[in-house]
């Protein structure tokens, strides 16, 4: 799951990514506590798309969610995500939480998909264990097959964060850091505390997620036609995959309602122009950062 992800004949998720890589340099990026601003015509459209999908066919989205994302990764295979080198960039946390230099890290990612964002963490930094899953199988058997795939270094399992207890693969309060990148999203609305709450078991006490996801009024949800909505922030793509675009105000809500502290949590404003098409994108994610408290309540 990835903020490049193709939303097929809906939004173009991947037409976006093309302009991101054609002019990288004339990217524009505020991060701040402001959303983003509507135009008159942006606000129009979404006050009009207000219909939403039929509860049989949430029920049907909701049971065929695996599947949907295992003929994702079937269609695409290893292809079509550009390997997430911003990552430690973007979350200095990742080498910040250490106590001491050439400290060893055990790390969390749930939700790897395919290992755009495992292998170069794992590349970049050799004191790094990492404990990485995913929703669908397939994606999980691609990260085994990779050829920089070590099991003294990773330990890769399937997982539906939802309701497949984390315990069984990792120790309690045993992880360093936990990263959730273009994950939650994915998820129903109604099941996110789960996740948290699985990650909230193994992760060390004083210890934080970092998160990455798309932000309210993204240009991606800003495409979707009539017809694809699921709920308040909530679409559907066109193969079946689900997208939640969050506020600051219903993250923040979310995580500190399973025990988190609130560190960071602010949006991302990101204007990506491509000079040669003339056009202007803009993207929103939110990027946060929330923490197990030293000793609970």
């Amino acid at each position: 799951m990835d903020e490049s992800r193709m939303f097929q004949e809906n939004t173009s998720d991947n037409y976006l990514n093309s302009v991101a890589l054609i002019c990288e340099d004339d990217a524009f990026q505020k991060k701040g506590h402001s959303k983003r601003t509507l135009s008159p015509e942006e606000a129009e459209k979404l006050a009009r798309d207000q219909a939403l999908v039929s509860d049989f066919k949430k029920l049907k989205l909701e049971k065929d969610a695996q599947k949907n994302w295992d003929l994702f990764y079937k269609r695409n295979s290893t292809n079509f995500f550009k390997d997430r080198h911003w990552t430690t960039r973007e979350f200095e946390d990742l080498k910040a939480c250490r106590e001491f230099e050439d400290q060893k890290l055990t790390i969390l990612e749930a939700g790897c998909g395919v290992g755009n964002c495992l292998f170069p963490l794992l590349e970049e930094d050799l004191n790094i264990f990492a404990y990485a899953c995913d929703f669908s199988p397939r994606a999980v058997e691609y990260v085994k097959k990779n050829a920089l795939y070590n099991i003294e270094r990773c330990k890769v399992f399937q997982c539906d964060l939802t309701k497949d207890d984390l315990l069984e693969n990792i120790p309690a309060d045993s992880v360093d850091v936990a990263t959730l990148i273009f994950v939650l999203s994915a998820i129903h609305p109604d099941k996110m505390h789960l996740a948290l709450q699985n990650i909230y078991k193994v992760l060390k006490p004083g210890k934080c997620v970092l998160f990455r996801d798309y932000g309210l009024y993204d240009h991606a949800m800003l495409r979707f036609k009539s017809g694809s909505k699921l709920g308040e922030n909530f679409y559907v793509r066109q193969d079946g995959t689900r997208s939640y675009f969050f506020t600051d105000e219903f993250l923040s809500r979310l995580f500190m309602a399973v025990g988190y502290e609130q560190v960071v949590n602010e949006y991302v404003l990101r204007e990506t122009v491509n000079r040669k098409e003339g056009l202007r994108v803009p993207r929103v994610f939110l990027q946060s950062k929330f923490r197990k408290p030293l000793s609970e309540a």
